[in-house]
This record gives structure tokens, sequence and C-alpha cells, in this order.
């Protein structure tokens, strides 16, 4: 059950924040921003050290110069996931894989665990990260790259972009993504789609102009 309990305060890790979540939460729909924001406020407050991130067009909370948790807004549903969750004790089976996210698929706050027991699951990250442990990862494990809606949508009103986008390994699509979601401002950011497009068109890709002629 959710606790309801203002029990932190934002002020003490402000400088810690980053624009672009914040700009992220407010863009995301009306049900998953109460979620991402009490989410990113219980992270701040357990781990004061944490920094956010814009990875993969999400926002991610490192620690200790590794990555620690994350979360992700969707249209029907927000995530949040811990990145060495398999490493994680969960003697109550409450971690899951389904919906991209550790906690399941999200649709309001009281889908959430007690404030209590993900401060236990960000405490147990937190160590994993202190001590170093790693999770082992696939060779073969493929790339999964989420495009937003509103690039998607820029994409489809140019043909030669949308079809170039598409033939684009997952590392160049990943690279045009993290520009537009680590823009400060909208304005900013739609300077930058305009950019995008642009040079999806002619087949560029994001690093374009330091390639070797």
């Amino acid at each position: 059950m959710f606790d309801h309990d203002p029990i932190w305060s934002i002020t003490e890790n402000v400088n810690r924040k980053n624009n672009a979540v914040d700009f992220y939460i407010a863009k995301s729909a009306s049900f998953a921003r109460p979620i991402l924001e009490h989410a990113r406020e219980l992270v701040h407050r357990i781990c004061p050290d944490c920094e956010e991130k814009m990875k993969w067009s999400f926002p991610h909370f490192d620690y200790k110069g590794e990555m620690m948790c994350s979360m992700a807004a969707f249209k029907e549903y927000a995530a949040f996931n811990f990145w060495k969750a398999a490493l994680l004790k969960d003697p109550k089976k409450i971690l899951t894989k389904e919906g991209m996210g550790s906690l399941g698929k999200l649709r309001s706050l009281t889908d959430l665990p007690s404030d209590a027991v993900l401060s236990g699951f960000i405490r147990q990250a937190m160590k994993l990260n202190d001590e170093g442990k790693k999770i082992a990862k696939p060779r073969s494990a493929p790339i999964t790259v989420v495009v937003p809606e509103y690039l998607t949508k820029a994409l489809k009103k140019d043909s030669r972009a949308e079809k170039t986008f598409e033939a684009f390994s997952p590392s160049n699509k990943r690279d045009y993504i993290e520009w537009l979601t680590e823009a400060k401002t909208e304005a900013t950011r739609e300077k930058r789609l305009g950019m995008v497009i642009e040079w999806v068109s002619e087949g560029k890709i994001r690093n374009w102009k330091y390639l070797k002629k």
C-alpha cells in the first residue's frame, strides 16, 4: 500500500536534479506525472548523492559513477527499473520484468510498493554500486531503442527521413534521441528536432560533421 506521508525535503538535493528530467516529467501523461515525481523524490531522499541523467530518452539515477535505477512514462503506464534488479533480494517477489520495469506497469500511485519497501530496494541498489557488483550481460543482447512520440510524428511528415531513420543502427538512432531528450528547454528541443529531420533526410548520422572524409 502506498505511503502518503511527506517524509523528505526536496530542497537538499535540488542541485543534483537535471532540468531535462523536469521537462520529461512535465511532458508525460497526467496519470504518470505523480508516479514519476514521487519515485524521483524518494530516490533523492534515500540516495542524496545520486545524479540525474537522461539516457536512451529516459531519466536515470546514477550513483558512484554507475547506473542505479531509472524511470519512464509511456502512453498507458509508467515504469521504474533497477539496473541490477537481478541481484536484489526480493523475498516477497515484488519485482517483475513486466512493462520494461522492475515494478510492473504503473498506472497510479497505488501501484507503487510502499515507501518502506521501495526504499529498501534503493538501499540495496546503492550497496551493490558501493561494492562494485556487476551483472553479467549476454554478448548478443540487442539494443532496445524507444523513439519519443514527438520524433515519430515528425518523421512521418518526411517519408525520406522516416525511411532513413528506420534503416539506422540502434546506436545511431539512440544518438539522435539522446541529443533531443537532453535539450534543456522546449525551444531548444524543437530547434534540434528540425535539424534531426533535415540531417536524417540527407542520410546523415548525428555526428556526421566529425566523420573522416
